[in-house]
């Protein structure tokens, strides 16, 4: 690719990053590192009716949380800031009165009662209004295409409310282009006017997004599909400035798991997983959950969420963010929707999980669990590597391993109908004695002992191994149980065993 690429994520501070922004910024992400380009962070904040306090940052933390950190953004390497669009709002009037002066857009005033009544008399003749070429110079709208210059500068240094509306052609057709779903004609006729500029200085995200990036020579648009719509208009201000568009790429929604709808939060509410990176709490005090605080890695969020709508053309599901920077390419990204699977998402954290230091994941198991602030890390990690093949998330550890921490206070009545014979006590002091014979200096010397007794006894295995399991455990569950003997000590076996006799 010969010209120096630059992409951009622009997300409005409404509230929290949905996960399907998340995966905008990674596909913008891995596409501008793929090709030696810039990432850019652009806050789209001229909304701010809606603006939320500490979205911005919740935004900003999230990126750095899955490791796709931008290389421009507000208050970072500003090279063609602001990069709030707040900030910048002192630039759009001039690129609105361009297109005024080149009639290439118009001032409107009419008011929204106005515009009410004019779409009241449409349906009451079953049609939809259009502002736009059929009725914008017929006298029944309020404009400066039907006004004359005295009359509009009048209104306007009257202080009366204006927008300033794009003048769409008339019958003209579009030739567009999208690089994941080709070539698409648009027929100029059945676009509406769309409203670039408000009498109160502040731009529409339409002229905004076209002049910033512009300026800030994006060469790349790599969006969500909701914006598709607004294509044709975005390639029509492009030409009407007389500027190179950037090239266009519109992402797939991310489905419901039913596959019927785009996925919200009411979704991962209803089903039990996140649809936001991080957890975020509301001013009215709702939580939401976040993937970070559920016990997801980021580098399973960032592989699963590179899956969803692109394919590398293999059967290869696990990859690196390196691997992904290196396969990724915006010709495999699918056009259909890609369906959300909560379970294979949790596949992948499994997958992570195996991939992560045992001592790593001591810390966060014991930082999670206070029964486990004076035990020995080194000794949580080495219970963490015999069980955390059976987890998917650090808070499946406790369930795993309590029994090499404490001693069990119950059993399970379903295994200990099963295990515990009525000469099972007798087996078990028999048993008692093998060990407290056994130099227990490695669960293999433990294992060696036993069956040898067992083998010499003629028992079948299971008569041995499920009390002693049980006695152990609580339960016929958990790893090798001649690793929960070594691991416990020969001491605490012996006594769990004989609690288990008395109990039993």
């Amino acid at each position: 690719m010969s010209k120096n690429v630059r992409v951009r994520f622009a997300p409005s501070p409404t509230g929290p990053l949905h996960i399907g922004g998340v995966r905008t910024a990674l596909f913008n992400y891995l596409f501008a590192k793929k090709h030696g380009g810039n990432f850019v962070l652009r806050i789209e904040d001229t909304d701010q009716n809606r603006y939320v306090e500490g979205a911005e940052e919740y935004i900003v933390e999230a990126l750095n949380w899955c490791g796709i950190p931008f290389d421009e953004g507000p208050d970072e390497n500003e090279k063609f800031g602001p990069y709030r669009q707040s900030q910048r709002k002192h630039l759009y009037k001039q690129y609105a009165n361009q297109l005024l002066d080149s009639g290439k857009a118009y001032y409107a005033f009419d008011t929204p009662e106005q515009l009410a009544e004019h779409r009241k008399g449409h349906e009451a003749e079953g049609k939809t209004f259009i502002y736009n070429w059929h009725n914008r110079e017929k006298g029944r709208l309020v404009n400066s295409l039907v006004l004359t210059k005295e009359e509009t500068e009048a209104k306007i240094e009257a202080g009366e409310h204006y927008v300033v509306r794009f003048k769409s052609p008339q019958d003209e057709t579009l030739h567009l282009k999208d690089i994941i779903r080709g070539d698409i004609t648009i027929d100029t006729n059945v676009l509406d006017d769309k409203i670039l500029f408000k009498s109160d200085g502040m731009p529409t995200y339409h002229l905004a997004n076209i002049v910033d990036d512009h300026l800030m020579q994006i060469t790349h648009v790599i969006r969500g599909e909701e914006w598709l719509p607004s294509l044709a208009l975005h390639q029509q201000l492009y030409d009407a400035f007389g500027w190179e568009a950037p090239e266009f790429a519109h992402l797939p929604l991310i489905l419901k798991p039913t596959g019927k709808g785009k996925l919200s939060k009411r979704d991962g509410d209803k089903m039990g997983f996140p649809v936001f990176p991080l957890k975020y709490t509301a001013k009215d005090g709702t939580v939401s959950r976040g993937y970070r605080e559920d016990g997801y890695f980021p580098e399973a969020v960032v592989n699963f969420l590179a899956l969803l709508g692109w394919n590398p053309g293999t059967e290869q599901e696990i990859f690196s963010l390196e691997q992904l920077v290196k396969e990724f390419d915006l010709t495999r990204v699918h056009k259909a929707g890609a369906r959300f699977d909560p379970d294979k998402t949790k596949w992948f954290n499994h997958h992570y999980m195996q991939n992560q230091l045992d001592l790593d994941l001591a810390k966060q198991f014991q930082s999670k669990n206070i029964l486990l602030k004076d035990i020995d890390i080194n000794y949580i990690a080495l219970v963490v590597g015999l069980i955390k093949e059976r987890a998917t998330f650090v808070s499946d550890f406790w369930e795993l391993s309590h029994f090499f921490f404490v001693a069990p206070t119950d059993y399970d009545a379903k295994a200990a109908k099963k295990a515990w014979k009525d000469d099972t006590d007798d087996l078990m002091r028999e048993l008692v004695a093998v060990i407290e014979a056994t130099e227990a200096d490695s669960a293999e010397t433990l294992k060696v002992a036993i069956k040898e007794w067992i083998s010499f006894k003629e028992l079948g295995f299971g008569k041995v191994m499920m009390p002693l399991r049980l006695s152990l455990v609580g339960a016929l569950q958990g790893p090798d149980v001649f690793d929960i003997m070594f691991m416990i000590g020969k001491d605490e076996a012996i006594k769990r065993i004989e609690i288990a006799i008395e109990s039993f």
